[in-house]
């Protein structure tokens, strides 16, 4: 993510959803603190702040944790980006091997259900707790649409 790029979208293009930063599942309230004591605030912030390497590594030095914490945090919020993912679901993405938008944006639709299916099922026995293949094709289509407005 481009922290320069300003944030205008022109009308009927998707916009990308920024949360406020103790939506992003996973965080503990130790974590959510620090975060909060150097003014991240929300999901757009975390990217902002360290959305490179360089950026991981010092926000991580900043709040003396271990960076792979950042790296998970910053995949969840990249994910949640995408409307309908959100934070509701950028967990379950993350959990079936995607991490970027980019990632969830090439993957054939029913390759993800397959992969988040056996998840459900592997974790929980419960098949029925798996997205539709509908739900699934709109975030893939909302994250390849997504990358075309930030792309221009």
């Amino acid at each position: 993510m481009n922290s320069s790029r300003k944030s205008t979208v022109k009308p009927g293009r998707l916009r990308s959803r920024n949360f406020a930063i103790e939506q992003l599942p996973g965080l503990s309230q130790d974590h959510l603190a620090r975060l909060q004591a150097i003014g991240i605030t929300s999901t757009f912030h975390l990217l902002q702040q360290a959305w490179t390497t360089i950026g991981k590594e010092d926000l991580a030095r900043r709040i003396s944790i271990h960076v792979q914490y950042v790296h998970k945090w910053v995949a969840l919020a990249d994910l949640a980006r995408v409307p309908a993912v959100g934070c509701q679901y950028c967990g379950l993405l993350l959990h079936a091997g995607v991490a970027k938008v980019e990632h969830l944006a090439a993957l054939p639709v029913g390759q993800l259900h397959r992969q988040i299916l056996k998840l459900q099922v592997a974790t929980f026995q419960r098949p029925d707790r798996c997205p539709t293949l509908g739900e699934v094709e709109r975030w893939i289509q909302q994250a390849k649409s997504l990358l075309q407005t930030e792309a221009h």
